[in-house]
């Protein structure tokens, strides 16, 4: 196979694309500092599709390693063929280079097997030649009766043929492919009940049958936690006559051969005994691989979004961890996210410990000047969530206002030991109020310090192949993190270990020679950093920012690379960098102009246009961050209960959640309602990511509420 061909083909691009592209994934170069700093050589791709390409490759490599090592154990049983040379190097899969050799691996003992070991292969081959005036085939078989071998009587030889000959057709890779096409195209998903006396979330799938080209994903993923769990039972089911066709039309030479019959029968045992179980498991495998990499993109997705929610930046932050019997956890921290007070509020439980609890609150607000309070949605959170906005109330014009935040895997972090090195002198529940807080202030810096995973902005998360998983969320997370940039002075060591060229051991190193050295006034004093070499600076280098350098690119996304270029690029606008920093970056837009154009300046610079582009839009907005421009959280003052919803009433809400059947959305009333794929758009949706995104603010109108079982159905469309 031609890798580049097959990828150029596959990715829609120009072969130089892919040539260059596995070049420098080949030189060690990381996907975001090949996505940002060498568009020129990509043709601007995206990192997503880098990425994408990169696993690619490395699927695609492992295929051609796995066709050489097949070629070498069928040339070494001196069985290799022009015509298995033809079908291994057609092979496009990993199963159908498995079809191919199966016939050549090494097997244990089977019916067919044993009967080679009595000498039938020879009347196995005469019987399978089908020619047409031959004898019946018991009468073939009657020259083969050995009791010596164990053959002792002409049925017997006859039957040990047949076994040879069903295992030849299992072994056939042609029968095999057009097989498992069968399964895929028409083929049944058949769910029982092991009990249907007993109840179950699952009970929708007691008796379900769905075609497996249309089952969808999130069912599939269902179905298989329900069989894991015991409470289904599941099969992939083919018309048997359809199967039947595939291997006749294969196997079946002449019809009128008196050896017809024993080749149909021998057929269709293949099929019942060796083929369909097979077959079957890697339908059911495809299926959950396809249901699996459904998930994972939805989940990336979600992280993605949740990780760029905009920053509530310059602002004072209260973090509330709700709990009933130990009572609600409080942190205060600065705008730079440092603690500046705990405490403990006694929110649920008596009237004059609420009371003290209020007293407490209000006196933190005042004293700290916060505007913002971050509550946890976990347990408790819909009662500290009242309590909170009864405080606000009694406080008119204090200028605060909250927001419920999903706390997913803050207690995963605040028992970590990153948390304990972070925190020594508070307890597990104060670290997770600290994490609380700093999430409405910088989602991206504090959700970096937690395992993706456990984030839970996704669905089956648990069930899914967790190094794919794994992979494609540290994926997410470095993109995010390179795309933002991160300040060199204040970043915290898990942050800095998600910059590309960064790894955690040098995080730590960077963070010791701060400590030691005391703040960075330059780029190139990362070279002084040890273990951080030239191959790491060059990859991380543009992705960190240092306000405080006197050199205005060092806090840009400007690679130290190009501060030549852009000096000679301000040099032909009639600017300098000083004029950029006294606040003239705006006349750059027109300067450009003037001189022709970014495609003229490129020309005479001998420059790429999209990494002019990129340095004209830096300079233009020195030290941006790109989650500014989004729109800002919802933050609340007043607090409904499910109870008060009424059918038709409109509400803003927050997108917490995108699945493959909708979107969970925070309208407010602590139970976050769902919108169903159906009622997103007036227009045909093919998939919920496609409109919604995590953290988008949404206007929606309540369908329907369940208050016993808490379900809240909301509609995105208008009502009439």
């Amino acid at each position: 196979m031609d890798i580049i061909q097959a990828l150029t083909k596959e990715f829609g691009l120009q072969k130089w694309q892919v040539e260059n592209t596995v070049k420098l994934i080949d030189e060690g170069n990381t996907i975001p500092f090949i996505a940002r700093y060498r568009k020129e050589a990509h043709g601007t791709l995206d990192d997503q599709v880098l990425r994408r390409l990169s696993e690619r490759l490395e699927y695609l490599r492992n295929l051609e390693k796995r066709r050489e090592e097949v070629f070498e154990s069928i040339t070494a049983q001196e069985k290799m063929t022009p015509e298995i040379e033809a079908a291994l190097q057609k092979a496009a899969t990993l199963a159908e280079i498995e079809d191919v050799y199966r016939p050549f691996r090494p097997k244990r003992r089977t019916r067919a097997s044993v009967a080679r070991e009595k000498g039938l292969e020879p009347l196995a081959s005469k019987i399978m030649a089908q020619e047409r005036n031959c004898d019946d085939p018991l009468v073939l078989a009657a020259a083969y009766v050995d009791p010596k071998k164990g053959v002792e009587s002409a049925a017997d030889a006859l039957h040990g043929a047949m076994d040879i000959i069903a295992e030849d057709i299992s072994d056939n890779a042609d029968i095999r492919r057009r097989l498992r096409n069968l399964f895929t195209l028409v083929g049944v998903v058949c769910v029982q009940a092991v009990d249907p006396e007993k109840d179950s979330v699952y009970r929708i799938y007691y008796d379900y049958t769905e075609p497996v080209s249309r089952i969808a994903g999130h069912r599939v993923l269902a179905i298989d936690r329900g069989e894991k769990e015991g409470y289904l039972k599941v099969s992939v089911t083919l018309d048997a006559v359809k199967a039947s066709n595939v291997i006749t039309s294969v196997t079946i030479t002449d019809n009128d051969s008196p050896c017809n019959a024993v080749v149909r029968e021998a057929g269709s045992d293949a099929y019942d005994r060796l083929i369909r179980p097979s077959v079957e498991r890697e339908t059911r495998n495809m299926l959950t691989e396809k249901a699996d990499e459904s998930a994972i993109r939805v989940f990336a997705s979600n992280l993605h979004e949740l990780l760029l929610q905009p920053p509530v930046k310059g602002k004072t932050a209260i973090g509330l961890d709700p709990g009933y019997r130990t009572g609600c956890k409080v942190a205060v921290v600065d705008p730079t996210g440092k603690v500046l007070d705990t405490n403990v509020l006694y929110v649920t439980h008596s009237d004059r410990q609420r009371e003290s609890a209020k007293v407490t609150l209000k006196k933190l607000i005042q004293t700290y000047h916060a505007e913002i309070i971050a509550i946890g949605n976990g347990t408790a959170s819909k009662e500290t969530e009242i309590f909170t906005a009864e405080v606000l109330r009694e406080m008119p014009g204090c200028g605060a206002a909250y927001m419920v935040v999903s706390e997913a895997g803050a207690s995963v972090y605040s028992a970590s030991k990153l948390a304990a090195e972070e925190f020594p002198q508070y307890d597990v529940s104060l670290r997770s109020a600290v994490s609380i807080a700093r999430r409405l202030q910088d989602p991206l810096a504090e959700l970096v310090k937690i395992d993706p995973k456990a984030i839970g902005v996704g669905q089956y998360q648990h069930d899914m192949p967790q190094k794919e998983l794994a992979a494609a969320l540290d994926g997410v997370v470095e993109d995010c993190v390179n795309s933002v940039g991160v300040d060199l002075n204040t970043a915290s060591a898990p942050l800095l270990s998600r910059v590309a060229g960064i790894n955690a051991a040098v995080a730590k190193n960077i963070v010791a020679y701060r400590e030691e050295n005391g703040a960075f006034t330059g780029r190139t004093q990362l070279k002084k950093v040890p273990k951080l070499g030239d191959k790491a600076f060059t990859q991380c280098a543009g992705f960190l920012r240092i306000p405080e350098s006197r050199n205005l690119l060092d806090n840009t996304g400007v690679h130290p690379e190009s501060y030549t270029l852009t000096k000679l690029l301000l040099d032909t606008c009639g600017l300098s960098v000083q004029d950029i920093k006294s606040g003239k970056a705006d006349l750059l837009t027109a300067r450009v102009e003037q001189a022709g154009g970014i495609e003229k300046i490129a020309e005479t610079l001998s420059a790429g246009v999209p990494t002019l582009t990129d340095i004209v839009r830096e300079l233009q907005r020195p030290g941006r961050d790109p989650r500014d421009e989004l729109p800002p959280p919802l933050l609340r003052t007043d607090v409904m209960d499910i109870s008060d919803l009424r059918s038709g009433m409109e509400l803003q809400g927050t997108v917490r959640n995108v699945i493959d059947f909708g979107a969970f959305v925070d309208i407010g009333v602590h139970q976050d309602g769902l919108v169903h794929i159906s009622q997103i758009s007036d227009k045909r949706v093919r998939h919920p990511s496609d409109v919604l995104k995590v953290g988008q603010v949404v206007t929606v109108w309540v369908q329907s509420v369940d208050v016993e079982r808490k379900r809240i159905s909301l509609t995105m469309r208008r009502p009439e």
